[in-house]
């Protein structure tokens, strides 16, 4: 393994920042992390000032989809210590998205000690004010420069950071989607392909054009079980029960997903992990039996929703009265902040150096 060398930004645009108005996705921290694969290995590492690319026209991946990415957060102690939140499980996920679109792994302790390095370098990114955090993106794609239907020889890393704010503001309306699928068992669903996320723009933008925020999935066969939603996955809390769809391998195994179903399980909540039909729920809120339905991301962490359209039945939501979500979300940001024990060791500290 090459070491990785830092060059640091001349010119920070930290103080042009407006913490206090952070759009998701649209601020750049100062520095980024490149790597590449030669064929054989990694190398070429370096931590630079953030920057464009240059690229060759035949490049693999714009032809034909090599790509892949993670999606990850730091946040501050109360402190101020820089935590990082399961890196080695976004290390592990990034590995396997990349085992199922042919593509190398990448050492999953050095991952970890590149992001160790980015946040001692940009800790300053780290937004204090609530719901902000300082969003982490690796991704790797393909980089021969040749035109033909094969995996690539060679590849790049990039990981940069973005100081951000809420995902979602307000609660969020799903569209149940009947002729458009985003995966299929056999398919690329459970990685974090590029390509999934460009064939759900379509069915996002007509579920938009008819005032819904996202597409609620449903599996490719029936268009009856529940899969996920565009940006995160899904829970349900139907009677004293909190039911989220079983990852069958068409649906991403989401790291919130999982720290929500071990908090849930902790506290005594009975978790069902199932095929889950969208007839059942609608069932459910016929009963009245439907208590609660909300998002799980990285991005948006809980997302709860309002409200559910499939076909032509509406089912609207009082989100004011929910509980377990709410919950979900002071347990989440209170391990995050350091205000709640992290007896699971999610939390990656990272040391500044005392200069600092």
């Amino acid at each position: 393994m090459s070491k990785i060398t830092i060059t640091k930004t001349t010119s920070s645009n930290l103080a042009h920042v407006d913490f206090d108005n952070l759009p998701f996705g649209q601020v750049f921290a100062d520095h980024m992390f490149v790597a590449d694969y030669d064929g054989q290995q990694w190398t070429n590492m370096e931590i630079k000032p953030f920057g464009r690319l240059t690229m060759h026209p035949s490049m693999l991946a714009l032809h034909y989809g090599q790509s892949i990415f993670e999606g990850m957060k730091a946040f501050a102690l109360e402190d101020k210590t820089p935590v990082l939140y399961r890196p080695e499980r976004h290390a592990a996920r990034l590995n396997a998205s990349a085992t199922r679109l042919c593509m190398p792994e990448f050492p999953e302790e050095t991952f970890v000690e590149v992001l160790e390095m980015l946040l001692r370098l940009d800790h300053q990114w780290i937004p204090s004010e609530p719901g902000s955090a300082l969003y982490i993106r690796p991704f790797m794609f393909a980089t021969d420069e040749t035109i033909g239907v094969r995996p690539s020889e060679k590849y790049r890393l990039i990981i940069f950071t973005q100081p951000t704010g809420p995902y979602y503001a307000k609660p969020v309306k799903l569209l149940a989607e009947h002729n458009y699928i985003r995966a299929a068992n056999g398919g690329t669903g459970e990685a974090k392909a590029a390509g999934n996320y460009a064939g759900s723009l379509l069915p996002a933008k007509i579920a938009k054009a008819k005032g819904y925020d996202q597409v609620l999935w449903l599996d490719a066969t029936d268009f009856e079980y529940i899969q996920e939603v565009g940006t995160m996955n899904i829970f349900f809390v139907i009677g004293d029960k909190v039911i989220t769809p079983a990852t069958d391998g068409s649906i991403l195994r989401g790291i919130t997903r999982d720290s929500f179903l071990t908090l849930l399980t902790d506290a005594g909540y009975t978790v069902e992990q199932r095929p889950l039909g969208i007839s059942e729920v609608e069932d459910a809120y016929d009963r009245g039996e439907l208590k609660e339905v909300f998002g799980a991301g990285t991005a948006a962490v809980v997302a709860k929703v309002c409200e559910i359209k499939n076909k032509d039945k509406v089912m609207k939501l009082s989100v004011e009265d929910y509980k377990v979500a709410p919950w979900l979300y002071d347990q989440i940001n209170g391990i995050r902040n350091g205000s709640i024990s992290d007896k699971h060791g999610w939390l990656h500290p990272v040391a500044l150096p005392v200069s600092v």
